[in-house]
């Protein structure tokens, strides 16, 4: 069960790192610069703790896959980028291929 909250845990990490790039605005504002660099570190940690208890390949598409849908959606509703039809399905398709990947069999 832990492993599953380092998992979590590494996602919320690894979206703050990349909200922390946007929030950068090209390396020229410092906190968020160093942000990145923080949050990324500290995802890449914690992802490693996940690791000893599921999957690599189980994991890495969880961290992967919920990281790019929620910073879609982060990008929609907070930084006002477009919204689409499509974008809303490419976004189902993430979660739906993270799921698939997690049902195919993979032991917890």
């Amino acid at each position: 069960m832990i492993q599953w909250i380092a998992l979590a845990g590494a996602i919320a990490l690894e979206v703050s790192g990349t909200v922390s790039m946007k929030l950068s605005d090209g390396f020229t504002k410092l906190v968020p610069s160093i942000l990145i660099f923080v949050f990324y570190t500290a995802s890449f940690a914690v992802l490693t703790l996940a690791l000893k208890k599921i999957d690599v390949g189980v994991a890495y598409a969880i961290w992967a896959g919920a990281g790019t849908a929620l910073i879609a959606i982060i990008g929609i509703l907070y930084f006002k980028e477009p919204f689409s039809v499509l974008k809303a399905f490419s976004i189902f398709l993430i979660i739906a291929g993270v799921v698939g990947l997690n049902l195919s069999g993979a032991k917890h």
